[in-house]
C-alpha cells in the first residue's frame, strides 16, 4: 500500500475535472511498485458509459501484461467502485483494491450507485427496464458447445 499512487490517483482526477475531458475519478494499476497504467473517466468525452476510470485503467493493464487477469497488481481509485466496475474487478482478479472517497461520497456529488445496486435485487421482469428471457434452450446449445470445447482458456 502506498499513500504516494493515491496521491497520483487523486491528482489524475482534479486535472481530468479542470481540463473537461471526465469526471471526477481516476485509478492505477500498480505492478511489482511502480505505476504500469493510469486511467481517468471518460465518459462524457468518448461518449462511453463505460469509460469509467477503473474499466479504463484494468484495460490498458490487461493489453501491457498481455493477459485478461492482473495478478500480482494492485489497484489504487479515487472512489469506490460501483457496480459495472466492481464486477469488472472480480474478473480482472487483482490482488489488493485501495480506494478514497466512499459510495456516500460520490452520491453527493450527483454519482448514485442506489438505483443498480436495488435494481440488482430485483427480478428481470420488475426492474426499471424490463427484461424478457428468450430461447433460453437455443442459447443452452453455447453453453454445450463450451463445455464440449477441449481448448477453452478457462476464466
Amino acid at each position: 500500500m502506498s499513500e504516494e499512487f493515491m496521491r497520483r490517483a487523486i491528482a489524475l482526477a482534479l486535472e481530468n475535472v479542470r481540463s473537461g475531458r471526465g469526471g471526477p475519478f481516476a485509478a492505477l494499476v500498480v505492478k511489482d511498485g511502480r505505476v504500469l497504467v493510469e486511467g481517468t473517466n471518460r465518459v462524457t468525452s468518448t461518449n462511453d458509459p463505460t469509460a469509467h476510470a477503473e474499466i479504463i485503467a484494468i484495460r490498458e493493464a490487461c493489453r501491457a501484461l498481455g493477459d485478461f487477469q492482473l495478478t500480482s497488481c494492485d489497484l489504487y481509485t479515487t472512489c469506490e467502485p460501483c457496480p459495472m466496475c466492481l464486477g469488472a474487478i472480480y474478473w480482472a482478479r487483482p490482488a489488493r483494491v485501495f480506494y478514497a472517497g466512499t459510495a456516500s461520497d460520490a452520491a453527493a456529488a450527483g454519482f448514485d450507485d442506489a438505483l443498480i445496486y436495488n435494481e440488482l435485487r430485483n427480478p428481470p421482469a420488475g426492474r426499471h427496464i424490463p427484461m424478457k428471457q428468450l430461447l433460453r434452450d437455443d442459447a443452452l446449445a453455447i453453453f454445450s458447445a463450451w463445455n464440449a470445447k477441449a481448448d477453452k482458456i478457462k476464466y
